[in-house]
């Protein structure tokens, strides 16, 4: 039995595959969106994987990843070398000294560096091979021939980059830093040093101005046998100058960083519905033009449940090559894409990427995914067809009446998901379950789409006067069921964007406020612990400086997890935090240790409100009990929580007494101060920040944390208009005998384009004004849920109209190319023809 039904599905298949040779057009359209589909879902997939990857197997520039960290004690920004060397000697040889900080160019541009003891990363590279029973890689190694490792040893002005970042900042093989020229040592980029300028500790010494300094020392192997040893080795006086800090393996990068992911995630699975929408739409099309084919097989004697497996193998035919192509150009998205995730997660969180990987497995689970979706979305449509009548296929009435009674199921059941989504609203306190929420909503919305376009068009009938308008009015009623997945998709684009633009735009404005009240002085100034009497001293006899301003700071703990604990002076607490809540008569009350304040982001996260009572291990240690929160401030540039108290509580704490920055006011050029600092201190100068390059320097980090989501945001406009361009072309030739009719009766050319122009600009024109409610409401639900309970931020939502207006403009110019140019190729046609092939 199964030997005739197969043989009768490679029948039905040839007889498709024929079909497809003679209209491509359909074929093509419904690989253009499984491949658009695929292409963005691997490319993000892609990069947010291999940047996970990274995090877990972070590690100290060419060596493997530290077990534990010694690190200054708080209020300390080095520790001796001679804790290093008494180390190395102690026999704990698994060990690295490294200098990290931050030097100038001529340009008064600031570049991190990083200098560690290349003999000992050397030594932990290959003892890690050897461990982990893997031969290095020549061109990863140390010993390779190209890298002159004497003169790097010897302290000669050698520094070594990634291949890919010398390309970018020092093509000529030359590198300018504090006034000296460096030689550039490029390295393949296996090798995982991403931005990072590497090079030996002694040449970073000198470069920091740093002798006999380090910043911290990366130990590797068991944690508790190094804990012991490290103990065992130093008095407990000496153990006092340093802390010993357990590594994670990169769950803390990888918490940070979840939000930032996620965000991506859900960019690229919206670009994959988008494109999941072109496609069904061509497969519907194909479809529908292969009606009479499919009764002709049916009379023909050819079984239903062979047609139907025929079209399923069709469809996964088409889903692999489609996801084929699409894997190919996602992971060359991907590619592009990774520079600027790299940028960012480095200036954000100095996460360095390692380079890109990618596993056969993300094609099968593209392909399985596709296919999957691909039949959910067309088994209905499968199924109604293989089963129509043989007799007669149906009517055009009974295509409309199906399709309105299909418009008012898809807008009861999106009534009843955003009802759902309101009932959910008050309880979801978790970023991830407002997350569900949004996809709820944003599966709602296209759904409206079909019925409130037909009720926009009745209500343009009956204001329309010209007989000839009126028929396209009416007649575009019936265009809504054809073009209505393509409209879809326009829409979920376009609400996507303008969310965005929302969000970003909304975030920029409240940073730059947040900004200007936080950035209260002129200069801000981080001198050396045994510089900061000097510095003070220097700055009280300018008789340009008006003020000067203190900031102590120190590393604590709550609930186990790092927090900042801090205090300023009296000016600087009263003026430089903006406020989200606050008890009555707080500065008193907060000036006489009575209460405390907490960062907006600590106090979602641990859900704490005002009259809540916090305890740090320094209350604990000074016999402190528990302070109140007298109130709770803005904070957009700290990942960790704030705890700040009044100076009479950091003194009753017994906490140090120098402050770790200093702040001024000054009337004249900030560039004739930081001079005088310069030689008079000496400090040099990328340890003192002038207010305009912070406030550049935190917009430069906004807008490149943000440029990736705005790519993939025109990423996913730009498929939506590929798929409305698809659609419009497939629907124009579909509709050449109707227009054929018009040219008949006397309807000139320009007239027919005008009409079919009027038509489909109508439809859109629709789609864009019903976008702005739309994406205002994901908007809103991104700032006010999403951000706020995933990064701790309230932001101001504030409507950008030009934005937005600028943003349809787009989508209406790309939709009137995307009609047009189909219009135009069909129009020029014979149409008498078209009514000759319909006779037939």
């Amino acid at each position: 039995m199964s030997s005739p039904l197969w043989l009768t599905v490679r029948l039905s298949l040839a007889v498709f595959a024929r079909h497809y040779f003679k209209a491509p057009l359909q074929a093509g359209a419904i690989l253009l969106g499984f491949i658009l589909a695929v292409m963005l879902l691997i490319g993000v997939r892609a990069t947010n994987e291999n940047a996970v990857r990274s995090y877990s197997q972070a590690t100290e520039l060419l060596s493997q990843r530290a077990q534990l960290i010694l690190a200054p004690v708080t209020g300390e920004k080095a520790i001796d070398e001679s804790v290093y060397i008494n180390l190395r000697q102690a026999g704990i040889t698994q060990s690295l000294a490294v200098l990290t900080g931050t030097v100038t160019n001529s340009a008064g541009q600031r570049w991190d560096i990083q200098a560690s003891d290349l003999i000992a990363a050397l030594s932990v590279q290959q003892h890690h091979s050897k461990t982990n029973g893997t031969a290095l890689p020549a061109k990863i190694s140390m010993l390779s021939s190209g890298i002159p490792l004497a003169k790097l040893l010897s302290g000669q002005p050698y520094i070594l980059m990634s291949q890919s970042f010398a390309e970018q900042v020092a093509p000529k093989g030359a590198f300018e830093l504090a006034g000296q020229m460096l030689s550039v040592i490029s390295v393949d980029d296996e090798f995982g040093l991403g931005k990072a300028i590497l090079m030996d500790i002694s040449l970073g010494q000198n470069l920091l101005n740093q002798p006999g300094e380090l910043s911290y020392i990366a130990l590797f192997g068991n944690a508790t046998q190094l804990t012991a040893k490290v103990t065992q080795t130093f008095s407990q006086q000496t153990v006092k100058q340093f802390e010993l800090a357990q590594q994670d393996e990169g769950e803390g990068l990888t918490s940070l960083t979840r939000s930032f992911h996620l965000n991506l995630t859900a960019m690229s699975l919206l670009a994959f519905v988008v494109g999941l929408f072109i496609a069904y739409n061509g497969v519907r099309y194909s479809l529908l033009k292969r009606q009479r084919l499919l009764v002709q097989l049916q009379q023909q004697g050819v079984p239903q449940r062979a047609l139907l497996i025929a079209l399923f193998v069709e469809l996964l035919t088409l889903v692999i090559i489609g996801s084929v192509l699409g894997f190919i150009l996602g992971l060359q998205l991907s590619h592009w894409l990774q520079p600027m995730i790299a940028l960012t997660l480095e200036q954000l969180y100095g996460a360095r990427l390692l380079p890109g990987l990618w596993q056969w497995s993300w094609l099968y689970q593209a392909i399985g995914l596709t296919f999957a979706a691909a039949i959910c979305a067309c088994l209905p449509l499968f199924n109604a067809l293989a089963k129509q009548p043989l007799a007669r296929s149906s009517s055009r009435f009974e295509q409309q009446r199906h399709a309105a009674k299909t418009q008012r199921v898809l807008f009861l059941i999106a009534i009843a998901l955003l009802a759902l989504a309101a009932a959910l609203f008050p309880f979801s306190r978790d970023y991830q379950h407002s997350l569900i929420l949004l996809g709820l909503v944003t599966v709602a919305i296209p759904l409206l789409l079909p019925l409130s376009l037909q009720l926009c068009l009745s209500a343009a009938t009956r204001l329309s006067r010209n007989s000839l308008w009126q028929y396209a009015v009416a007649e575009s009623k019936e265009l809504i069921a054809p073009l209505s997945l393509a409209m879809m998709a326009m829409l979920l684009a376009l609400t996507a964007n303008i969310s965005m633009n929302t969000l970003v735009g909304s975030f920029e404005i409240t940073l730059r406020n947040w900004l200007d009240a936080r950035l209260y002085a002129d200069i801000y100034i981080r001198p050396p612990n045994d510089k900061i009497g000097a510095t003070q001293a220097l700055l009280a006899q300018q008789p340009k400086v008006s003020t000067i301003y203190g900031q102590w700071l120190h590393k604590s703990h709550y609930q186990n997890v790092p927090v900042s604990l801090m205090t300023r002076d009296a000016h600087s607490l009263r003026n430089s935090n903006q406020m989200k809540a606050e008890i009555d008569n707080l500065w008193p009350l907060f000036f006489e240790g009575d209460t405390l304040m907490i960062s907006e982001p600590m106090a979602i996260k641990y859900r704490l409100n005002v009259g809540d009572l916090v305890s740090l291990p320094e209350f604990e240690n000074a016999s402190q009990p528990p302070l109140p929160i007298g109130a709770i401030f803005y904070d957009y540039g700290n990942p960790l929580g704030q705890v700040i108290v009044s100076q009479h509580t950091w003194q009753q704490l017994g906490l140090q007494t120098r402050p770790t920055s200093i702040a001024a006011s000054y009337s004249g050029e900030i560039a004739e101060l930081e001079q005088i600092l310069q030689q008079q201190v000496p400090l040099s100068a990328a340890q003192m920040y002038n207010q305009a390059k912070i406030k550049q320097r935190a917009l430069e980090i906004f807008k490149r944390t943000f440029s990736i989501t705005l790519v993939l945001n025109s990423l996913t406009l730009m498929v939506a208009a590929i798929g409305l361009f698809s659609a419009c072309l497939m629907l124009t030739q579909a509709r050449q005998a109707p227009l054929a009719r018009l040219y008949a009766l006397g309807v000139s050319r320009n007239q027919l384009r005008g009409l079919v122009s009027l038509q489909m600009l109508l439809i859109i024109l629709f789609t864009c004004i019903l976008a702005l409610p739309s994406g205002a409401l994901l908007g809103y639900l991104l700032i006010n849920k999403v951000t706020l309970q995933a990064f701790g931020w309230s932001i101001a939502m504030v409507w950008d109209w030009q934005a937005y207006f600028r943003v349809l403009f787009i989508a209406l110019g790309a939709s009137a190319l995307a009609v047009l140019l189909p219009l135009y190729w069909q129009t020029r046609k014979p149409l008498i023809s078209s009514l000759q092939r319909e006779a037939l």
